[in-house]
C-alpha cells in the first residue's frame, strides 16, 4: 500500500524534475572531465592553429544539430564550454574596438567566450597596439560591412602593422530601436554614423521628423537613450538588455543581410584547412596598365579574387595601395607562385594573412 502510495505520489512533472537533476549533474561532471583533457593537449606554437579549430569545431557541432535546441544556442552553450575550458589553464586576453555591448564586443564574445579577458579600447588603431606590445594574443576589428563596404582605418592598420589575420568572423548586424517610452514620441535618435546609414529607409518611413545623431558607439547611443527623454538609440538588442532600455522596433536594418565581417588579429597567420583565404596589400608603379598586369597573375594561377580596394597612403599624396583577397591558402603552390610574381611587380608587398573561410552567424 505504501508503495502504491510513493508511485501516486511522484507526478509526470516531478519524475521529470528528477531526471533533468539527475542530467544536470552528469553534464557538469562531463565538462569538467573535458577541461582537464583539453589542458593536456599540447596548443603548439602556433595559437592562431587552436582558434581556427575551434571555429571549425563549433560549424561541425552546429551541423550536427537535429533540435529542439535552435543553432544559435547549441552555438552559445558550446563557445562557453570551449571558453570555461581554456580558463582553467591560461585566460585568453583579447583586445577590441569598445565599449562593451557595440557589435564588436558582441563578435568577441562569439570568438572568444564569456571567459576569455575582453579588453575595450578606444580605437581601432590602439586594437593592433595591445597586441603588438604583448599586453593581449589577439585583437579583433570590423573589416568590412555589406552595406557600408571597407573598413579603411583596420586596412591601413593591416598595411602598417607586422600582425596577421589568423581567422575570421562574419556577424549579422541586427538593429533595434531603444527607448524607454513610446515610439511615437521620439524626437532624437543617437547611434553610429553607420548603424544610421545601415536603417536611413526605415528611419525616413517611420521617423521622418527625428533628428538623427551620429555618435562614437552604439553603446553610447543606448547609455544616451537612458539620459534623455523622447530620445531613442539604435543598437543591438544586447545593449538594449543592459541598459534597461525596451526594444521600439527589431531588426530595423534596411538590409536583411546586413553582414560586418571582423578580423581577428594574432602574431600568426591561420594555418591550412583546405578552404581558406588570404588577404595582401601591394603598391604599384603609377604606370598604363601596371594594375591589370598585376591581377593577371591571379588569373594565370586560377586564384578567384573576392575582393579588391585601393585607397591612398596616408601622407603620401597621389601613391595608392591595393588590398587584395583570394580564395587559397598562401602555402599553396599556386599561391605562392601568384605572390612571388606579385612581388617583382610591386613597389611593396605584404601578406596580411590566411585564414579559414567562416559563414555568417546570427
Amino acid at each position: 500500500m505504501a508503495q502504491k502510495k510513493q508511485q501516486r505520489s511522484t507526478s509526470p512533472p516531478r519524475r521529470a524534475q528528477l531526471q533533468i537533476d539527475q542530467l544536470d549533474r552528469e553534464i557538469l561532471e562531463l565538462i569538467n572531465r573535458r577541461a582537464v583533457l583539453e589542458n593536456q593537449l599540447d596548443p603548439g606554437d602556433n595559437i592562431g592553429r587552436q582558434l581556427t579549430s575551434e571555429i571549425e569545431k563549433l560549424a561541425a557541432l552546429v551541423q550536427l544539430n537535429t533540435g529542439p535546441l535552435k543553432a544559435g544556442s547549441v552555438r552559445a552553450v558550446f563557445r562557453e564550454i570551449l571558453s570555461g575550458s581554456h580558463a582553467v589553464g591560461q585566460v585568453t586576453r583579447v583586445a577590441f574596438l569598445g565599449p562593451e555591448y557595440t557589435f564588436s564586443h558582441l563578435a568577441a564574445l562569439e570568438s572568444f567566450g564569456q571567459s576569455a579577458d575582453l579588453v575595450p579600447v578606444g580605437t581601432i588603431a590602439s586594437v593592433f597596439e595591445e597586441v603588438e606590445r604583448d599586453q593581449v594574443e589577439f585583437g579583433i576589428v570590423p573589416i568590412e560591412n555589406s552595406t557600408d563596404g571597407r573598413v579603411t582605418d583596420a586596412l591601413e592598420c593591416l598595411a602598417r602593422s607586422p600582425l596577421k589575420i589568423c581567422a575570421n568572423i562574419q556577424l549579422r548586424i541586427r538593429h533595434c530601436l531603444l527607448g524607454s517610452g513610446p515610439r511615437k514620441g521620439v524626437t532624437r535618435v543617437y547611434s553610429k554614423p553607420q548603424a544610421l546609414s545601415q536603417c536611413r529607409h526605415w528611419l525616413s518611413k517611420h521617423l521622418p521628423e527625428a533628428q538623427l545623431i551620429g555618435v562614437a558607439s552604439t553603446a553610447e547611443a543606448a547609455r544616451k537613450a537612458v539620459r534623455q527623454a523622447q530620445s531613442a538609440a539604435i543598437a543591438s538588442r544586447q545593449a538594449g538588455v543592459n541598459h534597461a532600455l525596451t526594444v521600439l522596433a527589431a531588426n530595423i536594418e534596411d538590409n536583411p543581410d546586413n553582414v560586418t565581417r571582423f578580423a581577428i588579429i594574432g602574431r600568426d597567420s591561420g594555418p591550412k584547412t583546405g578552404r581558406d583565404k588570404t588577404a595582401l596589400v601591394f603598391e604599384i608603379s603609377h604606370q598604363p596598365g601596371a594594375l591589370a598586369d598585376a591581377l593577371g597573375i591571379f588569373k594565370r594561377q586560377k586564384l578567384n579574387m573576392t575582393w579588391i580596394e585601393s585607397f591612398p597612403m596616408t601622407g603620401q599624396r597621389g601613391r595608392y595601395q591595393f588590398f587584395v583577397e583570394f580564395q587559397g591558402h598562401a602555402s599553396e603552390l599556386r599561391a605562392r607562385r601568384a605572390l612571388a610574381a606579385l612581388e617583382k611587380k610591386s613597389l611593396r608587398l605584404t601578406v596580411l594573412g590566411s585564414y579559414a573561410q567562416t559563414r555568417p552567424i546570427g
